[in-house]
């Protein structure tokens, strides 16, 4: 008889089940407990805890590899291939910017018909890259997007296989679910209706994940998409 799988074990349905509810509720909870300072810090850390720690074996390669995490051999348990990662790093960038340039300028005019801005567009100057730059990248983007693109997307795509191309992205459930949970935990952690419109974006970070086979694209969108929404934000006169 096969032995029952662990109730963790992030390659049954109900292993995955419970490793999202065991890392949202430890998110959401450190989201509200620890100082506001230290919110942003710790939720990262748990996200990447519950990635590399419990879901994917930090020493396994292959399986970094197939759940997108690599991250250009940074995250492999080996000496490093400046090469690899210098390729990989152009590839993932040309990908993240070329979506943007898609992408954001519509974005711009849906969020001044939405929020119907006051005060006249101002350019704001850049945001500190020391600080808000590297910020979004490795306390909001890497965490958000190793967990729900490289574990959680991959995870479900072994249960339910993919079953639709689209711009040559094999595209599965997990898409939809891996956005959906997204979303959830964003509202979670900030208990307003608006933070549900994260669903949106994440579709497009899945589809990276997808077509590029990592989350290097996925993780350098959603960090631009991330600081241009709050540029536009200083540049009418909201936001911080």
């Amino acid at each position: 008889m096969p032995a029952r799988p662990r109730l963790l074990d992030p390659s049954t349905p109900s292993g995955i089940a419970a490793l999202v509810a065991a890392t949202t509720v430890g998110v959401t909870a450190l989201s509200y407990a620890l100082p506001a300072d230290y919110a942003a810090t710790g939720v990262a850390f748990a996200f990447l805890f519950a990635t590399y720690g419990v879901a994917v074996p930090r020493d396994d390669a292959e399986a970094l590899r197939s759940h997108g995490l690599a991250l250009g051999g940074l995250a492999e348990p080996h000496a490093l291939d400046a090469r690899r990662m210098a390729r990989e790093t152009v590839r993932a960038m040309a990908w993240a910017l070329g979506l943007a340039a898609l992408v954001l300028p519509p974005f711009w005019i849906g969020w001044v018909y939405w929020w119907r801005p006051a005060a006249p567009f101002v350019p704001a100057p850049p945001p500190p890259l020391l600080d808000e730059v590297l910020g979004q990248v490795l306390v909001i983007a890497l965490p958000e997007e190793a967990f729900y693109r490289g574990w959680l997307q991959t995870a479900i795509d072994r249960v339910y296989p993919p079953r639709w191309r689209v711009l040559g992205a094999r595209l599965g459930p997990s898409l939809l679910l891996a956005s959906a949970v997204f979303a959830a935990g964003h509202v979670l952690t900030e208990t307003h209706p608006n933070r549900l419109a994260v669903f949106f974006p994440a579709l497009l970070f899945g589809w990276l994940r997808a077509r590029t086979g990592g989350i290097g694209a996925s993780l350098a969108f959603h960090a631009a998409c991330n600081l241009f929404a709050a540029w536009v934000a200083r540049s009418y006169g909201l936001g911080g």
